[in-house]
């Protein structure tokens, strides 16, 4: 027997219970969900199925089952909506959509600070984010001042933000017996400085600038300069320049084994700021590892690996002088770690939202900060140059100043300059 989708839908209540007594042997001309739908509509209205008792809707809905080929729930479901609405209709799909919370001038506005800091981590630049509105007052930071840290990192993912957004000589060993060998310990105390050299390559014979790199421990101030040569002539003005931009006392260096550091012209100068004076252990990597972390971190992050002529260290030292000291200090936020100890005793290091800081605020947020200070420099000096721009109006006028720095060095160099 054939039954055409055009005429089934007038069949009478006998011809149904019969039609379904006769099972598999029926075949319903209608495929698509379209004719289905229609048939079902056609069908609920010519047999008015809501004037029907109990007994008869069921043998209608078997009817409709066996017609159209979908399951009984999925029947059911169309009857409801029958009964709902009074049609029977195709609905289009629709995706569940979470609201979306950041906008697009949101995901410009991160990219732009990415831009700006040379996207640094995702916690440190939540903590510019916030200091950005509730600091400096940035009404567009107020949603990007809110966001986590995973979430900051998905809007980093999607497609808008990705629009938008050598030879090298080793450190020197020396056996000279200068210093003592061990690791400092400043107790809590600012001023116990850990010191590096980052050389930026050599070019057919010509040397490059020396970046010298000096971080506090306790509250990760860090001052940067740059020499031509690492010999005593040129190395010691640089070292004594470094030394003097440091808000507080300076009560301890540590170097690793780099003859640029162990001779006696550095622990003269060591000895008249009554400073102490210590090197790296053998087979210890971490004696060292503030600074070296910050070599990557920060150096070679911002100037990169390409050959920089040693003519250029004066201009390079300027740059850092009036540029990036003050960012790192006042503008780009540290981690600083909360170190616990496990089940066996092992120290844990974990770094926390609320842990990022710049080194100014760890600085301010000790108890009695400003009896560590020179005697020249307070604390309303240092707040004062803090609130001067905000994190990201300092990073642009950084950058800004580091590109033209790296356009005149590559054109005035007398050999073909490898910029990243």
């Amino acid at each position: 027997m054939y039954v055409h989708m055009q005429t089934a839908e007038t069949l009478n209540p006998d011809q149904i219970s019969q039609f379904l007594k006769l099972g598999d042997s029926i075949e319903f001309a209608g495929q698509s969900r379209a004719e289905r739908y229609a048939f079902a509509q056609q069908l609920l209205v010519a047999q008015e199925y809501a004037r029907q008792g109990k007994k008869q809707r069921g043998a209608i809905r078997a009817y409709l089952s066996k017609m159209t080929g979908l399951s009984l729930p999925q029947t059911a479901r169309l009857i409801q909506m029958y009964i709902e609405t009074g049609t029977v209709e195709l609905r289009g799909y629709r995706r569940h959509e979470f609201v979306s919370k950041y906008t697009d001038g949101d995901v410009r506005l991160l990219a732009a600070v990415d831009r700006a800091h040379e996207r640094l981590s995702g916690p440190a630049t939540c903590c510019i984010l916030r200091r950005e509105y509730e600091r400096f007052g940035k009404a567009e930071y107020a949603r990007l001042a809110q966001i986590s840290v995973s979430h900051l990192y998905n809007l980093r993912n999607g497609p808008l933000y990705r629009k938008q957004a050598g030879v090298y000589q080793p450190t020197r060993p020396t056996a000279v017996s200068i210093g003592e060998r061990r690791k400092p310990d400043p107790q809590g105390q600012p001023g116990f400085l850990r010191i590096d050299t980052v050389h930026q390559g050599d070019w057919d014979g010509n040397k490059g600038v020396y970046h010298i790199n000096a971080v506090d421990t306790v509250t990760q101030w860090q001052v940067v300069g740059c020499a031509s040569q690492i010999s005593e002539a040129f190395l010691l003005p640089v070292l004594e320049a470094i030394l003097h931009q440091f808000p507080f006392v300076i009560l301890g260096l540590h170097a690793d084994n780099g003859s640029e550091y162990i001779n006696y012209a550095v622990a003269k100068l060591l000895e008249k700021m009554l400073a102490e004076f210590t090197k790296s252990r053998a087979n210890r990597s971490q004696d060292n590892a503030l600074v070296e972390g910050k070599n990557g971190a920060v150096i070679r992050k911002l100037i990169g690996y390409g050959y920089i002529g040693g003519e250029h260290a004066e201009r390079l030292q300027k740059f850092y002088t009036a540029q990036l000291n003050p960012y790192l200090n006042f503008h780009r936020p540290c981690g600083f770690a909360t170190v616990s100890l496990d089940a066996r005793g092992k120290r844990k290091r974990e770094y926390k939202a609320e842990d990022y800081r710049t080194p100014y605020e760890k600085l301010k947020a000790m108890p009695e900060a400003a009896k560590y200070l020179k005697q020249n420099i307070s604390l309303t000096d240092l707040e004062q140059r803090a609130m001067q721009m905000s994190d990201t109006e300092c990073a642009r006028k950084m950058t800004t100043a580091k590109a033209k720095l790296l356009r005149d060095c590559k054109a005035e160099s007398p050999v073909p300059p490898r910029f990243p």
